[in-house]
């Protein structure tokens, strides 16, 4: 078995610490020295590293986002119905791990650096895309032609849970999983 180098284990340490520093100061008020200390390495090394506080950023958001999408394809592969599929999808969205506010100040902060980075422009439309994908998929058959427009709907309520919780409400996954899911009911004509 090859033997694993320091680089990827700082860089790892790195991004979970990037993730904590946002999560403690709810914005992007951090030093790239506070995350280096946190993460137990030399600011230079982690310039090195990265380049910079928005470097840091989006590969923050790339791990997240590769926990999430890994969350969601376990879901995709036990679905066995379309309405399992879009449930396993939000389900993914508000999982321990995801939606804990750590996790969701780093949502927030990335939705703000989207704005002017476009490192972070071009990852928040990977994941956009994805999880519109993923729902007008599973959607089709349930939906027919309003598939993309349910889609969009479930996808701005999901993006709209994060929001509420990252203005003080304590993140409550089961309970954003269940609104989202009656929101669809509603929105497909069933429990009505």
């Amino acid at each position: 078995m090859p033997k694993l180098g320091m680089q990827p284990i700082r860089r790892a340490a790195l991004v979970k610490a990037t993730i904590a520093e946002i999560g403690e100061a709810g914005s992007l008020d951090v030093t790239v020295s506070k995350i280096a200390k946190r993460a137990g390495v030399s600011s230079a090394l982690a310039h090195h590293y990265f380049g910079g506080k928005q470097d840091l950023l989006v590969a923050a958001m790339r791990h997240i986002l590769s926990v999430y999408g890994a969350a969601v394809r376990r879901a995709l592969a036990g679905a066995k119905t379309p309405r399992a599929r879009i449930d396993g999808i939000v389900a993914a969205s508000f999982a321990p791990g995801q939606f804990e506010p750590a996790v969701i100040a780093a949502w927030l902060n990335f939705y703000v650096q989207a704005q002017s980075a476009p490192g972070a422009r071009r990852l928040l439309a990977v994941y956009q895309a994805r999880l519109r994908s993923n729902l007008v998929h599973a959607l089709r058959p349930l939906a027919g032609d309003r598939a993309p427009e349910i889609a969009e709907t479930l996808a701005a309520m999901i993006d709209g849970l994060y929001i509420r919780h990252a203005l003080g409400a304590a993140p409550d996954g089961q309970g954003a999983t269940a609104r989202v899911a009656a929101c669809l009911d509603g929105l497909l004509g069933e429990g009505a």
